[in-house]
Parts: C-alpha cells; structure tokens; sequence
C-alpha cells in the first residue's frame, strides 16, 4: 500500500514523502494515527492545498519538543526493584514505569513518547531514548536498583551492583555507624573523666 506521510516517520521518510508500507502497519498504525494518508489522487491534491499549513504545524512542535529536551537532557530516573542475586528484576520496568518517573522528576513526558524495543528486565545503568518529535529525541539514564545505596554506587561506578557487592556495602555502612557511635562514646567518656579530674582538685586558696 502506499502512503502520503503527514510527518517524518524514522526510517520510512519525511513529511510528504509517498512512500510503500506493509498494509497492516498503514491501517493499524499510520492511517489511525494520522501519521499518513492513503496515496491517491484526492489525497495528493488535499496534502499539497494544506502543506505549508503542515510544515508550520510540525515547527511549531518541534520547537515545543526542544525546548522539552533542553530540560530532560542529562536526566537520570532512579526506580527501585526488588531483584534476585543475579540482577535479575522480580518483574520489569516499562514504558510507563518511566514516564511516571520522569514526570515525577518535573518533566511531563507520556508513556508513548518513551521509545522501547523492550522492558527492562535487570538492575543496573539503561540508555533510554525519548521521542518527543518525530525530530527530536533525546537518552535519559535509568537506574534501576534495589536500593538507594545501591543506586548511588551504580551511579559513581557505572555498573551493576552485584548482590555481593551490595552485601558488602551494606556492612561497610553498618561499621561506618558503629565506628561513629563508639567514637562519640570514647569523646564523651573522656569529656566525662576530665570533668572528674577537675572536680577532684582541690581549689586553690586565695592569698589573704
């Protein structure tokens, strides 16, 4: 089947292009979408009557789809999971997962601009492309962890926290507290004997 494309479909063509589809991606996808219109005689002559009126239409949203970019560019998501010790994700993270949490991040961004061949199945750093135009897109970072801990050390290392390496700093953490809290009982135990050794000594007596 051909169609005329109302706008720029990534590797098919650009605004006006009559290109050959499969015809059920034109019937369940383009046509529904007003992506594109059936290529025919009338359908040419009514593109070509309102193109300019198109071209501005499509500007004006491209604008308005990079000035949204600007503001998601070098964003990072946290999701927290729960996950086996191999990473894998008791369940998955998907198209909205990620929407929710970006819009949660100040950033209104719809499920279906969130640009996925598949859901994410393991912890760890994902590169996720947002479409905010059929011109415009940008890679937000997904970090999806078990922890808040453990999203912090994906972030510093750049990886997967392995459930060892997670145990490990979990402990570190653990002694990191009880080092504090002895070291603040030492202090007070020594500000406490100093205070007895004053009180002992006898006060010296005024000359008359």
């Amino acid at each position: 089947m051909e169609v005329i494309l109302l706008e720029r479909i990534e590797k098919l063509g650009q605004m006006g292009d009559v290109v050959k589809v499969k015809p059920g991606y034109a019937r369940n996808f383009l046509l529904p979408k007003k992506k594109a219109l059936r290529a025919n005689k009338s359908n040419l002559s009514y593109f070509e009557t309102r193109r300019a009126q198109l071209e501005a239409e499509n500007l004006s949203r491209r604008e308005e789809a990079e000035s949204v970019a600007k503001s998601l560019e070098g964003m990072g998501v946290m999701l927290i999971r729960q996950a086996g010790d191999s990473g894998q994700l008791y369940g998955s993270v998907t198209a909205r997962d990620l929407s929710e949490a970006i819009t949660e991040a100040g950033v209104t961004v719809d499920r279906n601009q969130v640009a996925m061949d598949k859901v994410i199945k393991v912890l760890g750093l994902h590169t996720v492309k947002i479409r905010l135009h059929p011109e415009v897109t940008v890679d937000i970072s997904a970090n999806v962890a078990r922890s808040q801990a453990e999203a912090d050390s994906q972030a510093k290392t750049g990886h997967m926290v392995s459930a060892h390496e997670q145990r490990e700093a979990e402990d570190a953490a653990v002694e990191a507290v009880i080092a504090e809290v002895e070291e603040a009982e030492e202090a007070e135990s020594e500000a406490e004997a100093e205070e007895e050794v004053k009180a002992a000594k006898p006060e010296a007596e005024t000359p008359a």
